[in-house]
């Protein structure tokens, strides 16, 4: 496999050690100007203190048969003592691993509420999209893999049901599901073409059977049906039935649809999303503002798609007006939409990417861009909240930088922390070549002669390596 591919997962298991072990990260900056450290145990944060005040957890391993100990897991960019990012299985006291993060800001792991595994990575197809279950399992994982190293540690894959695809893209998505579990958490939403009328009964009979299969949540597009509000309605009655969530894609370009949509959903529980609503951008101030109303008041979520909708090629932005809304008191997260198939061809599933556009094209501050693709984008999945402090789960994201604004605009070196272990990390490295005409501006050069300046450790290190300097004719991480 090349090395710009994700590489596939060794040993998924969320009850391996490391799930159950400790993770001391040292040194890492916080939104607020602090700099911290941060102990995970047991999948969740069980301290936060003062820069260098805390150490390694100390816990009590097993003895594998034989009674001989042996180590743990090793990833981190650099450790103390210790290895790995839990505890060994070893019948002895296990320090931990330890994490530097100096130089990192730690945040929130992100969610995306809105992918498409299904049809991910097919835009340069030479043919119709392939539903095999194996060809879908495959593109679902490496799409999962990439959205993990980006940052998201929770994705809502929305998989079509019934027609060509029947249900084998679902139980392909499925399989990736398990397959990936302890690495990224991965629900699916089935989505009906047709649910009413003659042509729907088996679109409602085959909705049924995906819930039945393990269908997590219950959607589809009632724009595409020819009686939208009795798609809802269908779609409602089967969440009821269930005790399912609903989310479902609309463009909300109609406002006698959207309040009868809203109408219906208010007080559903678990919850009812709906995105991208871009269509709410093009209604006149008065009917948009009304229509924000009613779903704040039905506690209805907006997924927007910053990266661009997904299947309409005439409105291709999907970005909701995401001030309005959250003026009205309506939730709105964000989610990437369509991960480069014929919908977006160029779509990166990228979460801070989402924030950044967010924030650069649509008015939203940096927190509040970050929150939608993390908070919101949490809720919206019926996850727990997440925050930087003792007792919250431990789903974290540390890039290289200080601001969230500097984040936003270029954070390519990540290290992703999913139930308190490190599951993915990407390290970014830029070199200059020498000026001829210059003085020397002490950057890090190419080549191994380079008098350049060695700013970088070369980011995190590969499984079980530690994090070196930067390389020769000092090679510096990219923020």
């Amino acid at each position: 496999m090349p090395d710009s591919q994700p590489q596939p997962p060794h040993s998924p298991s969320p009850s391996g050690p490391a799930d159950r072990g400790s993770l001391l990260l040292s040194g890492a900056r916080l939104t607020d100007g602090r700099t911290v450290d941060v102990r995970l145990h047991g999948g969740r944060i069980e301290a936060v203190g003062t820069a260098g005040s805390l150490t390694p957890r100390r816990t009590l391993g097993n003895l594998p048969p034989g009674g001989v100990p042996s180590p743990g897991p090793g990833p981190g960019p650099r450790h103390g003592s210790g290895s790995g990012s839990g505890s060994g299985s070893g019948g002895h006291l296990n320090p931990g691993g330890h994490l530097d993060l100096d130089g990192y800001l730690l945040l929130p792991a992100p969610a995306d509420p809105h992918v498409h595994a299904d049809t991910a990575l097919t835009a340069d197809a030479p043919g119709p999209v392939s539903y095999q279950p194996e060809d879908v399992q495959r593109r679902a994982t490496e799409a999962a893999l990439l959205q993990l190293g980006h940052g998201a540690t929770a994705l809502r894959a929305h998989v079509r049901v019934g027609d060509v695809a029947g249900l084998g893209a679902l139980t392909a998505v499925l399989r990736t599901r398990r397959s990936l579990r302890g690495l990224t958490e991965l629900t699916t939403v089935a989505m009906p073409r047709v649910l009413t009328g003659a042509a729907g009964a088996d679109g409602l009979a085959m909705l049924r059977d995906a819930v039945k299969m393990g269908a997590d949540v219950v959607g589809g597009c009632p724009d595409l049906d020819p009686d939208p509000a009795g798609y809802v309605e269908a779609v409602l009655e089967v969440a009821a039935e269930h005790g399912c969530p609903v989310d479902l894609h609309t463009d909300a370009a109609d406002p006698a649809r959207l309040a009868r949509l809203a109408a219906m959903a208010g007080g559903l529980r678990p919850g009812v999303a709906i995105g991208p609503c871009d269509g709410l951008g093009r209604l006149p101030a008065d009917a948009a503002c009304r229509a924000a109303d009613q779903l704040a008041a039905a506690g209805v979520t907006v997924v927007c798609l910053p990266q661009g909708a997904c299947g309409t090629a005439d409105h291709p932005d999907g970005t909701a007006p995401v001030r309005l809304l959250r003026a009205a008191g309506v939730r709105v997260a964000a989610g990437s939409g369509a991960l480069r198939d014929v919908s977006n061809p160029v779509g990166r599933g990228d979460p801070l990417e989402a924030a950044y556009l967010l924030a650069s094209r649509h008015g939203l501050r940096p927190e509040e861009a970050y929150e939608a693709v993390s908070a919101a984008a949490r809720s919206a999945l019926g996850l727990p909240e997440v925050r930087v402090e003792a007792g919250f789960p431990a789903e974290l994201v540390a890039v290289r930088g200080d601001r969230l604004s500097g984040a936003l605009s270029l954070a390519y070196s990540r290290i992703v922390v999913h139930r308190g272990r490190v599951v993915a990390r990407t390290s970014a490295v830029r070199e200059y070549g020498d000026s001829t005409t210059a003085p020397d501006l002490g950057l890090p050069r190419q080549g191994g002669g380079g008098r350049g300046r060695r700013d970088g450790r070369g980011g995190p290190g590969g499984p079980g390596g530690a994090g070196g300097s930067g390389g020769p004719g000092g090679r510096g991480d990219m923020t």
